[in-house]
């Protein structure tokens, strides 16, 4: 991997002045509306990844991580060119089908080495996969097989597609994809079926980076622009840094995210991603890898069989997000996803997610993670999460407050996404900037809202209509029995 030139490169790099000067889109800001500090939400969905919209927690109200729920393996890799060393997944949500790709690679080596390949694996809904034959690359003799890249090292070493969104975009570059190593930098490739894929122009379109790990490609629909994540080392750490484009081909230099005063961990992959529902807010699912943090012994490594070199490390999830510009969120430093029970799933990097969270049921989202990496059993495993259910704002039975910083929107209803017990409840007070309550939506007249719903207007005695509060600056104060809220948007 040449680690200690890209140590080299990627400190100088951090060190540049245009990590701080290159600054191509502007994160969502407090500063909208009719007053100095006011949130401008419109009818944007909101979640509670962040604080951003809370200015007080009082009583027993708290924000908390959420953990997705096992829902078991869904794919295996035990075709003979994929194996123990399968990797860097994505998973990509296009109308009635989904799409996965992913590394294929047998016997670990030299990264970008001749014997990695781009498969592919399709599936309905999103549980059950299918590996189409495609017939494009000859493997030990047969096309029958469902690799889309082969023979073009080192492209299949990271090979990362994304959907584009963009408005206007040409149907032959609707699909897009970024891969290479250090050595290469790192190539465009287009497609017009997310299939059949063919390089944009000869040389590289992003040269300053590692590239040793996924290269994650984005359309910002906040920022109007591409933006591609990737991994950088910086004194000794893995860090994330990012560049934008307005065309896919041209990017600017590099900038080091950063972590506001949380502490640096090292971040394998970051697999950021727009959320679906809320494409203004950048939610990522990062590989967190703890080097040299050994787990198992040399003697369960031999039971399970996994590689000799690779359970020396140990690794799990965790949440982060960005609301644009050169700023990663980590409120919670815990584990988003942490490695179930048995010796298999502590080994050398496992527990990778892939990149993308997608719909998979009217009221669930599921997220996909590499598993039993370096073992015969490498697998790929999906977890499930309600809608929005990354985190939530969460009070117990003796009761709790959420208070929201001053803010604006549009529409006619205050949606929420929640949930009670039997015994629980919310009520919902709108206040003045001043936190004095506006007659007619009043604690004393809010109705009380019960149940466990992804869409629920709420409502006070004179009904759900907010409309007459529409641009004027306001606070929310949230009152919570044993309930949980987890997102919440103004409608029409």
């Amino acid at each position: 991997m040449h680690r200690r030139r890209w140590l080299q490169a990627s400190t100088a790099l951090a060190a540049s002045p245009l990590m701080s000067l290159a600054r191509a889109g502007a994160p969502l800001r407090a500063e909208a509306g009719d007053g100095e500090g006011v949130i401008d939400l419109g009818s944007r969905r909101e979640l509670f990844v962040d604080r951003y919209l809370i200015d007080r927690l009082d009583g027993d109200a708290r924000i908390a991580l959420e953990r997705p729920r096992d829902e078991g393996i869904v794919h295996r890799f035990d075709r003979p060119y994929e194996g123990p060393f399968c990797g860097y997944a994505t998973v990509i949500h296009d109308g009635p089908l989904y799409r996965l790709y992913y590394r294929g690679l047998p016997r670990a080596g030299v990264d970008g080495s001749a014997a990695e390949v781009t498969c592919y694996a399709e599936s309905t809904d999103g549980i059950r996969w299918d590996r189409p034959e495609l017939g494009f690359f000859e493997y030990d003799g047969s096309k029958a097989n469902n690799i889309v890249l082969a023979g073009m090292p080192p492209f299949s070493h990271n090979f990362c597609p994304m959907l584009d969104p963009r408005p206007g975009v040409p149907g032959d570059r609707r699909y897009k994809a970024l891969a290479g190593t250090g050595k290469s930098g790192l190539h465009a490739f287009a497609s017009d079926d997310g299939i059949r894929w063919r390089r944009l122009g000869d040389g590289p379109v992003i040269a300053q980076g590692a590239f040793d790990s996924q290269n994650v490609p984005l359309w910002s629909e906040h920022e109007g622009r591409y933006l591609c994540y990737f991994r950088v080392f910086v004194d000794g750490d893995r860090r994330i840094a990012r560049t934008t484009s307005e065309d896919f081909l041209r990017w600017t230099e590099p900038e080091l995210m950063s972590y506001g005063d949380r502490p640096v961990e090292h971040l394998y992959t970051n697999q950021t991603s727009p959320y679906f529902r809320a494409p203004h807010l950048l939610i990522g699912i990062a590989a967190r890898f703890m080097p040299g943090r050994r787990v198992i012994s040399a003697e369960q490594a031999e039971a399970i069989g996994v590689d000799p070199g690779y359970f020396g490390d140990c690794s799990d999830a965790v949440l982060i997000s960005s609301r644009g510009g050169d700023h990663y969120d980590r409120t919670y430093m815990e584990g988003f996803i942490v490695p179930g029970i048995g010796p298999e799933n502590w080994v050398s990097r496992t527990n990778y997610p892939a990149l993308n969270v997608v719909p998979t049921g009217p009221a669930e989202m599921s997220v996909y993670v590499n598993q039993n990496y370096g073992q015969a059993t490498a697998h790929l495993r999906r977890y499930s999460m309600r809608l929005d259910g990354f985190a939530r704002v969460r009070a117990g039975y003796d009761g709790g407050e959420l208070v929201s910083k001053p803010l604006t929107f549009d529409g006619r209803r205050l949606e929420l996404n929640f949930e009670t017990s039997a015994a629980g409840g919310i009520r919902v007070e709108v206040r003045d900037p001043e936190g004095g309550p506006i007659p007619g939506y009043s604690l004393a007249e809010s109705v009380e809202t019960i149940g466990n719903e992804v869409g629920r207007a709420v409502s006070w005695r004179g009904g759900e209509d907010v409309s007459p509060l529409a641009g004027r600056p306001a606070r929310l104060r949230f009152m919570l029995k044993d309930a949980s809220i987890y997102a919440l948007q103004f409608t029409s």
